[in-house]
């Protein structure tokens, strides 16, 4: 994986976040983390949850597809999860403040560093 830390910085430029983590979704575990305002290592076990989840209802569906990311809409906050393409079990999870973020933007972005963490 390319630097985790210099990864979780750049996640952390993106406008409106507050919090960024990496996250092994086969354990639940936080392999790295920045920011703040949300205890990120019980984020991380939790959305580990939501991913399993989705991903067993892909598989209950048949349907032969990956997840790109998952949005979760809050009152102030937008949470992205993105599973890494390269890293089969990882996943980027991000907070976004609502009023200081632009999710199209935010999503392009998390994309093109979870590009450069898969490299």
């Amino acid at each position: 994986m390319g630097n985790l830390t210099q990864s979780l910085e750049e996640l952390m430029l993106i406008d409106g976040a507050s919090a960024a983590a990496v996250v092994d979704s086969n354990s639940g575990m936080v392999l790295g983390k920045a920011g703040g305002g949300v205890d990120l290592d019980v984020a991380g076990a939790g959305n580990t949850e939501v991913v399993r989840a989705k991903l067993k209802t892909m598989k209950s569906l048949g349907l032969k597809d990956n997840i790109e990311d998952i949005l979760i809409t809050l009152g102030k906050q937008y949470h992205v999860i993105r599973p890494m393409a390269e890293r089969s079990g990882i996943f980027i999870y991000l907070v976004l403040d609502k009023a200081k973020s632009s999710l199209a933007l935010a999503r392009i972005k998390t994309a093109e560093i979870e590009s450069a963490m898969s490299l």
